[in-house]
């Protein structure tokens, strides 16, 4: 976590977060245990819950609790489990001193139970950073809706979260969480990725390197003449599905894969997930008396068609790679660097600075998360002379794009 580190290191002694009182709902995780002491290394009070009923790794937990921290997380949660770690979180129902004035969200749950079950939290906070595709499309709908009643940050959409976690990361991690999970072998095998964002490019691009046959579903036609260019075949579902091997959603969206979907695959088919929320594959219609679910192994189940066709699905449709820690901690190192700065300048705004809305993470800042990991690297940047800045329009320390760029 290299960039956190110095993140730490450089802003440790100023304390910027005194004061803060963040509720969290994260993956449970190494890599978010060193973003949860840095909060509290930076002067912040901490309580946190799991996002994900399945990734949370106990021994984390565990310590982090040994530490005396408030942490409600544990693997294999239930869903009344889960929401009760969340109220916990917010200390809903504990001492009246303690009400949180920041929140850090990934996936939207932590703001939606504040949303439905008490909406009076809203009242003490200063604003939520949340880092996930799935919470910045309900913070958005909150927002044309005049139910955002606070400033919200979007690392999700930022530059370094964009391109580190969800391209770099998926590239580097969907292989790794393919092999932990069946064992299978991916050269000659055909795969369906639904969705060409940066997950799905980041998936294609490592697929296609061990030999896969990759096609690409998409609704968006720039997304899929992307794909078209990169080499990828892009098709609608029902055209290839009787003859895929594997089948990995990334659109953020609901019911990409529903039983109908299902029933036509192969026996010894693979279906997983690389987007944030288990609404992809539509579980519920597979949760059916006439299907015989069997674990195999941690987070992996056969499910069995009345038919005999036997499908394998992994961690139940959610997040493949967090559910059996197959996510390098650098990347991490990327995203948790964000959200500590969003949360530092959330916390410290002037009033005025951020209506009821949703931001995107200053350039200035994302450029700065860059910046912490070129060390890692021993990456030099070149400087302009005055000359070229002026040229250029730009100040020398940056902003060195505007918003409206595309990387």
């Amino acid at each position: 976590m290299p960039g956190l580190m110095s993140l730490r290191r450089r802003a440790e002694g100023d304390k910027p977060l005194k004061g803060a009182k963040i509720s969290g709902c994260t993956h449970i995780t190494a890599q978010i245990a060193v973003l949860i002491e840095t909060l509290i290394r930076l002067g912040s009070e901490v309580r946190w819950a799991a996002c994900n009923i399945y990734s949370t790794q106990n021994e984390v937990a565990a310590a982090l609790a040994q530490e005396n921290i408030p942490i409600f997380a544990w693997t294999n949660e239930t869903d009344e489990e889960f929401w009760w770690c969340i109220s916990k979180a917010l200390n809903i129902n504990g001492s009246s001193d303690w009400l949180p004035n920041m929140i850090l969200d990934d996936g939207g749950d932590l703001t939606y139970y504040c949303q439905k079950q008490m909406t009076s939290v809203f009242n003490s906070l200063k604003g939520i950073v949340e880092e996930s595709v799935t919470g910045i499309h309900r913070l958005y709908q909150m927002s044309r809706s005049g139910l955002l009643t606070i400033p919200a940050l979007n690392v999700n959409d930022s530059v370094t979260k964009t391109k580190f976690d969800n391209l770099y990361l998926c590239k580097e991690s969907v292989i790794d969480s393919l092999k932990r999970c069946t064992d299978t072998m991916l050269g000659g095998k055909q795969v369906l990725i639904c969705g060409y964002g940066e997950v799905g490019k980041g998936c294609c691009q490592s697929l296609k390197s061990v030999g896969c046959l990759i096609y690409v579903t998409e609704i968006d036609p720039i997304c899929a003449l992307q794909a078209c260019m990169d080499g990828f075949k892009v098709v609608r579902l029902e055209e290839v599905i009787k003859q895929i091997d594997i089948v990995i959603t990334a659109t953020g969206n609901k019911s990409v894969i529903t039983r109908e979907h299902v029933e036509k695959l192969k026996t010894g088919a693979i279906l997983c997930n690389m987007g944030h929320s288990n609404t992809e594959i539509d579980i519920e219609s597979l949760q059916q008396p006439d299907i015989l679910w069997d674990d195999v192994r941690l987070n992996v189940q056969h499910l069995t068609f009345p038919s005999g066709k036997r499908v394998t699905l992994i961690a139940e449709g959610r997040i493949m790679n967090l559910c059996c820690s197959s996510v390098p901690s650098f990347f991490i190192s990327v995203t948790a660097s964000a959200q500590a700065l969003g949360l530092i300048d959330l916390f410290h705004a002037p009033c005025g600075k951020y209506k009821n809305d949703v931001y995107l993470l200053p350039k200035k800042m994302d450029e700065y998360v860059a910046s912490l990991h070129l060390p890692a690297f021993d990456a030099h940047l070149t400087e302009l002379n005055d000359d070229q800045c002026q040229y250029l329009g730009i100040n020398k320390s940056g902003p060195f794009k505007p918003n409206y760029y595309r990387y």
